[in-house]
Order: C-alpha cells, then sequence, then structure tokens
C-alpha cells in the first residue's frame, strides 16, 4: 500500500510532457493564405477579422484603410475547409491524426461579429462542431474577445485566454489556451540564452497556464530557431511564427 501511495505521489510530481504545436501568425497574410499552413499541418492558423457592409472580411489594417478589398472570411477560410470535409468524408485531410484549431483574431465589436460567425459555422456543423465530429475544426476566438461571463453564451467557439485573467471551473473549459506578449516579460532579441530573470519570469506564467492543464502560447517572440529552441526548453508549448515551413523543420 505504501509503495502504491508513494507511486502516486511520484506521478502526480511529473508534469505532462505536451508536444510542441505551431500557430501560423497572420496566416492570410502569407504568399498562400491557408494552403500553405495546412500542407505544413499547423495546428492553429490564424486570421484577422472585422465587420463590414455585414460581412466578415479578413485584414490585418481596417477594410477603409487598406488598398485593396480585403477577402472574406468565408472564401478565404471557411468554403476550403468545407470542401476538404467533402473530399475527406468528414475529416479534413486523408491523415486520420490531422485536425487544427481556425483563430479568429476579433478586430473590434465582438458582440456584432460573434453572432454572424456562428450562424456561419451552424450551416456546417460537421466541420466546425467538435463536440460532434472530433476532427472537427475548432474555432477559437482571440483579439477583441467578450466578457468572460459570456463565454458560455457562444455555442461551438473556445477562447484564447490571458494570464491575468481569472476563470471559474465551468468557463475555463471554453478556454482552449493562454496567450500573452512575450515583450511584456522580456526584451531579448533571440540570439545567445535568455538572462536567468527572464527565464524566471516566463517559467513563470507558463507554469499557471499548465496548472490549469491549458497550452502556452507568447506572441511577439523573437521569430527564430534559437527561440523556438529556447522557449521550447521553458515550456511554452505552441510557437507562433511567421514562418511555417522554418518552424516546422525546426520543431518537428
Amino acid at each position: 500500500m505504501r509503495h502504491c501511495l508513494l507511486l502516486i505521489l511520484f506521478l502526480s510530481s511529473v508534469s505532462v510532457t505536451r508536444a510542441q504545436k505551431i500557430f501560423s501568425h497572420n496566416d492570410y497574410a502569407k504568399a498562400r493564405p491557408f494552403t500553405e499552413a495546412y500542407e505544413q499541418r499547423a495546428d492553429f492558423i490564424e486570421a484577422d477579422v472585422w465587420l463590414r457592409n455585414g460581412k466578415l472580411v479578413v485584414s490585418h489594417e481596417k477594410p477603409e484603410e487598406s488598398p485593396q478589398k480585403p477577402p472574406t472570411l468565408d472564401s478565404l477560410y471557411l468554403q476550403p475547409i468545407v470542401r476538404l470535409f467533402q473530399q475527406y468524408k468528414d475529416r479534413p485531410s486523408a491523415d486520420r491524426d490531422y485536425t487544427f484549431s481556425l483563430v479568429i483574431d476579433i478586430k473590434e465589436n465582438p458582440a456584432e461579429v460573434l453572432p454572424k460567425l456562428i450562424a456561419m459555422l451552424q450551416s456546417n456543423l460537421v466541420c466546425f462542431n467538435r463536440m460532434a465530429n472530433a476532427k472537427a475544426v475548432q474555432v477559437i476566438i482571440s483579439g477583441s474577445r467578450p466578457r468572460i461571463d459570456t463565454y458560455l453564451d457562444y455555442p461551438l467557439l473556445q477562447f484564447d485566454g490571458r494570464p491575468s485573467e481569472v476563470y471559474d471551473q465551468e468557463t475555463l473549459q471554453r478556454v482552449a489556451l493562454i496567450s500573452d506578449n512575450f515583450q511584456s516579460y522580456s526584451r531579448w532579441d533571440g540570439t545567445g540564452d535568455l538572462s536567468s530573470d527572464d527565464r524566471d519570469k516566463l517559467k513563470r506564467v507558463i507554469k499557471r497556464a499548465h496548472s490549469d492543464n491549458k497550452p502556452f502560447r507568447f506572441w511577439a517572440i523573437p521569430d527564430t530557431p534559437n527561440s523556438w529552441k529556447q522557449l521550447r526548453k521553458l515550456g511554452v508549448d505552441i510557437i507562433n511564427t511567421d514562418k511555417i515551413g522554418e518552424a516546422v523543420g525546426a520543431i518537428r
């Protein structure tokens, strides 16, 4: 009995090992939006979204300030995803183990954007309802998010959490990951090693996320192989990158 108790205590003290994942930051700005990230088997694919003239459009800048007419979320992401599920019979790939999350970075007015987004997703539940289809694409809301106490009001969606936020246990189930700005903790440029003080600060915030059993991501990191390696050693679960092919080659 004593040996069993010691074994349980030992196992509970061991950190859960998480396979490091790839986050295609500002994916719509790539030469081949969605396609490159999909071909590289990115785990998270991000699009910045605005509501304009009743449509959800994808753009980093305000659509009025963009020199070109921005594409819609539907044309650039949702319809290609639907076609993949049609092609591969209710999953997104011939690879039975692969699926991904579509991260919608809402730039403004989430209360207006989210009902329209949910209506679009509900027309293709086999593609976007992971409760019904384990291979469905999980849609995660980032950027300008609704109030935390309203998360449960939005079916089909999960949310990008923050270390400074407090969630009750039910709401925590709707938080897919915890993210924060790397520059809030360190000014390291990606060369050499992190200072011990910076490592300690980064480890603390990562540990808090892991204590809630959530994976952690920093945005605004130095986007270099050395940085990816250093962050992996610290326990960062999700590498935020604009260099999908290079990051996949280095990490996997």
